[in-house]
């Protein structure tokens, strides 16, 4: 059963499943892509913190890209962004991270959708499901496969996540799994 706006304030409030937590329904300030709840989910902003991807010789014949390159890590740089905005290139993607820390419940799936804001602009905001007693930030991959350059905004709204309950517990939990994802406190690139 998807899940409402009451129920997301006391999964918050209770059980800290989303902190920080923000209940305003509206864009506080204008100019500004919103975040914080909504009737049926929760809008998540995205951070300030990158990894940018520093691939060269990427036109050789047979270039790939490995998730189970043991050196992917030597194949990104760390980015801060302390301006109003950040730049994806055209045909780039970056790696992104949310503000908010997730602790999901054992009976609690949470579906994660791009904001149509940025879909119009030509942006892919990518972010997998959150498994039952998934827990930390949220890795996310913003891909623009466009021709011109598009601005993200840290601070501010990327994403909604709709929670499903289930009457019951799964019998095999995120947790219970020892996920290679499990309580990440900064942007995880792929691991094996």
């Amino acid at each position: 059963m998807i899940k409402s706006d009451k129920w997301i304030k006391y999964m918050c409030e209770k059980h800290n499943m989303i902190s920080p937590y923000d209940e305003s329904r509206i864009k506080r300030v204008e100019n500004v892509i919103s975040y914080g709840i909504s009737s049926y989910g929760y809008d998540i902003r995205l951070s300030k913190f990158f990894k940018v991807p520093v691939l060269k010789n990427t036109n050789k014949k047979g270039f790939s890209v490995d998730p189970k390159d043991k050196d992917i890590l030597l194949k990104f740089k760390d980015v801060e962004c302390n301006d109003a905005y950040f730049v994806i290139e055209p045909n780039c993607y970056v790696l992104g991270q949310s503000v908010e820390y997730f602790r999901m419940p054992r009976n609690v799936l949470g579906i994660p959708f791009g904001k149509s804001t940025y879909a119009r602009c030509g942006l892919i905001v990518n972010l997998t499901p959150f498994e039952p007693e998934w827990e930390g930030f949220v890795t996310i991959s913003l891909v623009n496969p466009t021709r011109w350059r598009i601005k993200v905004y840290p601070g501010e709204g990327i994403a909604q996540v709709i929670f499903l309950e289930s009457s019951e517990e799964c019998l095999l939990s995120y947790a219970d799994k020892k996920g290679k994802y499990q309580k990440q406190e900064t942007i995880s690139l792929p691991k094996v």
